[in-house]
């Protein structure tokens, strides 16, 4: 079942009744509003506006139902999020099989990540006219562990281009546009890969390469990075339609990319939403770590 992503934008209480979300607000001529959403239907929700309230009881269903709650800044900045710290029934011992996990394995599994990340990222060149065999190159070379960085090789080659109009263009958090659109896009697929993580019973904060002590989703920053290409040319999308560079993200631009865990992904020659894939990717990571297999299922852009 595909879970949907709620976005509140302006400012209202969010509480629960009879096992679904209550939005209640005001419009514009005082009288208030009420609408209901079933808590079995919401994967995550997004808090946009500073004005909004949320009750307890409703976070703790969200939380049980393993969706993600999302929280945003100012400037619709996602800068939070919580998730269901007991997503599956054997998560003991997955979580003993991730944390027993081998050095050589986490390389291996890592290589796959960058390997299928970089070839994403050639054919979302590859779409918008550009030549990408650099980084077909890359990708073939990437070796156990990408230990001569060939993510950040292709990451060096792939950003000029795919933004040739804004020159100078550097990928940064605090840039500028487009980097705002991307930021918001990578804060709800970080969301659904670290909910389905949970699900599949793994840890979140334990990564496989990313390893900032200050980060409790390590591990949904490594799985998201073959993603990562999906939300690239969704943004691409956008900035071909805007007419100018904006330094905030217009309603228009959230609700396109609030349709993210819907967008259709490849995998194993087969068509599936990304929240789903994602599931598929975190089981098989999940199966990995336990020794089942030694391949991960991946995204591959056609």
């Amino acid at each position: 079942m595909i879970k949907r992503t709620v976005a509140i934008s302006s400012a209202a209480k969010l509480s629960l009744r009879d096992k679904q979300l209550l939005m209640s607000k005001t419009d514009a001529l005082g009288q208030k509003v009420e609408k209901t959403i079933p808590i079995e239907d919401i994967g995550a929700v997004v808090l946009e506006d500073p004005r909004i309230s949320v009750t307890h009881g409703l976070i703790a269903a969200l939380l049980a139902n393993n969706a993600a709650l999302i929280t945003c800044d100012e400037r619709y900045h996602p800068t939070g999020m919580m998730l269901n710290l007991c997503g599956n029934t054997t998560q003991a011992e997955s979580f003993r099989h991730q944390c027993e996990a081998s050095l050589p394995l986490k390389k291996q599994l890592w290589q796959q990540v960058v390997q299928t990340k970089i070839l994403n990222q050639a054919t979302v060149l590859e779409n918008v006219g550009k030549k990408a065999e650099v980084l077909k190159t890359a990708a073939r070379d990437t070796k156990s562990g990408d230990t001569d960085n060939r993510e950040g090789v292709a990451a060096a080659y792939y950003w000029p281009r795919l933004f040739d109009n804004y020159p100078g263009f550097t990928r940064g958090r605090e840039a500028g546009y487009p980097n705002n659109l991307l930021n918001y896009g990578y804060a709800i697929l970080r969301a659904v890969v670290a909910r389905s993580l949970v699900s599949s019973g793994l840890m979140p904060t334990l990564g496989i390469f990313h390893h900032n002590r200050y980060n409790q989703y390590c591990l949904a920053d490594d799985m998201m990075e073959p993603y990562r290409p999906y939300i690239d040319r969704v943004v691409v999308s956008i900035v071909e339609r805007d007419d100018e560079a904006p330094d905030f993200l217009t309603k228009e631009h959230r609700e396109k990319l609030l349709t993210i865990p819907t967008l259709s992904v490849n995998m194993n020659g087969k068509q599936r939403p990304l929240m789903i894939a994602a599931s598929e990717t975190s089981a098989s990571l999940a199966r990995c770590f336990a020794g089942e297999q030694r391949k991960l299922v991946l995204p591959l852009i056609e």
